[in-house]
Formats: C-alpha cells, sequence, structure tokens
C-alpha cells in the first residue's frame, strides 16, 4: 500500500468513528440504555465503513 491508500484508510476510519460516536450519543440522549447506543453506534460504524470500501471496490 502506498501512503495515499493509507491516508485514505485512515480517513475513512475516523470518520466511522466519529459517525459511531455521533450515533451512539445521540441514541442513548433519546432515553436508550448505554448497551443499546453502543450497538447503535457500532451498527452506524460498520455501516459507513462497509459504503465506503463498497464505493472503493465499484471503483477499481
Amino acid at each position: 500500500m502506498n501512503a495515499l491508500q493509507i491516508l485514505s484508510l485512515l480517513l475513512a476510519f475516523s470518520a466511522a468513528l466519529h459517525i459511531a460516536v455521533a450515533a451512539g450519543l445521540l441514541t442513548h440522549r433519546s432515553g436508550v440504555d448505554t448497551p443499546q447506543a453502543i450497538l447503535t453506534g457500532f451498527g452506524a460504524a460498520a455501516t459507513s465503513l462497509a459504503l465506503y470500501f463498497a464505493a472503493i471496490a465499484a471503483y477499481m
């Protein structure tokens, strides 16, 4: 992997982490228990990474 690919992957992970935290906090603030909020955040992160990798696969 070259430097551009590594930086792009780090950017995707960073964006997924921000989406996960935002989704988890929003879910928790809406009155849901903490474990469910964590699972919601994880699902949002997994979905965003799946969309990123699908876009990369379609581009290649």
